[in-house]
């Protein structure tokens, strides 16, 4: 089984996971290509890389040398044609099936018939992106957590059609990432958020029904249970519509009453009360 050498990295979005995990693969020595729908977005997303880099100088976690030669190794672009030149190449746009499986069509278009197309999706079923392409395969999941440049862990997501030779190579880029990286069956949820969402859900439930506050449920967790962050903390930071989002999909897919959204989480989405990214969610950061 031979694996393909990985030089260049595109990457398909601009939002958190896409600039985060830009700025891992730049830090660990690997050309990037970061593709955003404007270069005026692409530009800012650099410029933010930067700060983050600067903190971790500041934090002397990174040497400005290494912080410089990084940001060298970072192409910002708003054509997706530029992309053309990259051996592997990660999606991570907006967590919705018909826009990747579109982008997946373009991206088969664009890339030579080697390049491997990966998503970083959470939930949904990487074989409908691989099969709109004509190489699937050489299409998988490479799932990286947030914050990318922090989280240890990526999923490595298999579906039916990856060769063995993408499988390889996708996991020793995920390793040259610095990353723990888990091969994992194409299914919903994958690992990770098939066991946290329920978690999360029935965190949401007990407020709902009056059991605690936010704040105590999360103060809960994180004294009685040792985590870092509480459920509401972490629903805030994970985004409440993606959070919805990855729950209809394990509950489309399994139909287990565990991943069946309470009703209030889908009343918070309604009212754009969305965490940390609109200002609002379980908790107010509009005056922190």
């Amino acid at each position: 089984m031979l694996r393909m050498s990985i030089k260049r990295v595109g990457i398909v979005g601009s939002g958190i996971m896409g600039s985060g995990i830009a700025e891992t693969a730049a830090v660990s020595g690997f050309e990037v290509v970061l593709r955003s729908r404007t270069q005026a977005s692409a530009d800012a997303t650099v410029a933010g890389m930067e700060k983050s880099l600067n903190r971790q100088v500041d934090k002397g976690k990174l040497a400005e040398a290494d912080r410089d030669a990084a940001l060298a190794r970072v192409i910002p672009v708003s054509d997706l044609g530029e992309l053309a030149g990259c051996d592997l190449v990660i999606e991570s746009v907006v967590e919705d099936l018909a826009v990747k499986k579109h982008l997946f069509s373009e991206l088969d278009r664009i890339c030579p018939d080697s390049t491997i197309l990966a998503t970083n999706t959470s939930t949904l079923p990487v074989v409908e992106m691989a099969m709109e392409t004509g190489r699937p395969d050489r299409v998988c999941g490479i799932h990286f957590f947030n914050p990318a440049p922090v989280m240890a862990l990526v999923e490595v997501v298999r579906p039916l059609t990856a060769s063995d030779a993408t499988m390889a190579t996708a996991v020793a880029f995920a390793e040259a990432c610095g990353k723990t990286a888990v091969v994992v069956k194409d299914q919903a949820g994958f690992i990770v958020n098939a066991l946290l969402f329920p978690y999360l859900n029935n965190a949401v439930r007990l407020l709902e029904s009056g059991v605690g506050t936010s704040e105590g449920i999360d103060d809960a967790m994180k004294g009685g249970c040792g985590f870092p962050m509480g459920p509401f903390a972490l629903l805030d930071l994970v985004g409440l519509d993606t959070s919805l989002a990855i729950l209809d999909a394990l509950y489309e897919e399994f139909r287990d009453p565990s991943y069946a959204a309470v009703p209030l989480l889908r009343r918070m989405v309604s009212a754009e009360q969305l965490g940390r990214k609109s200002g609002r969610g379980f908790y107010d950061y509009s005056k922190r």
